[in-house]
């Protein structure tokens, strides 16, 4: 099973999603979104989680949120820094129990698996910028093994 995973689109969703996303059973947003109709967009390729980020602004979507795709579960926060987590947020992890935490911001490629569980961040994915690196991320769910795919834009 495949996820797809995007971050700081920034109201731009490159052409090349689609098609790079094309038969992922779910979508993950880690926020700074843009326009709703972002989300609709992203919609029509598969279903889509999404959370809020700093700089979205009219959005009716959580700061966090907990999305479970086919007995995966994910855990999507946009500013979160996995080396310097507070106990508070240590806590909602424990609750939440996820496999994989996805989160944004900071426009860089990040994964690594901290106490069992796999971080991930995709990266940036809005308007080409000279000089920034763009991707998105597939996350291959195959039983107990999970494998990131950093996809460049």
């Amino acid at each position: 099973m495949k996820i797809g995973v995007i971050s700081d689109t920034h109201g731009f969703l490159d052409p090349k999603v689609a098609g790079l996303f094309a038969g992922v059973r779910h979508i993950l947003h880690a926020g700074d979104v843009g326009p709703w109709s972002l989300l609709a967009e992203l919609e029509a390729i598969a279903p889509v989680s999404a959370v809020l980020g700093n700089t979205d602004e009219g959005l009716d979507l959580p700061l966090e949120r907990t999305a479970e795709v086919d007995g995966v579960r994910c855990f999507l926060r946009h500013i979160l820094q996995p080396h310097e987590m507070n106990g508070e947020l240590r806590a909602r992890l424990a609750r939440a129990r996820p496999r994989v935490v996805v989160f944004g911001h900071t426009h860089q490629r990040f994964v690594e698996t901290l106490g069992g569980v796999l971080f991930l961040n995709p990266g940036y994915s809005g308007k080409p910028r000279a000089g920034a690196e763009r991707s998105v991320a597939v996350l291959h769910c195959e039983g107990s093994d999970l494998r990131v795919e950093f996809l460049p834009l």
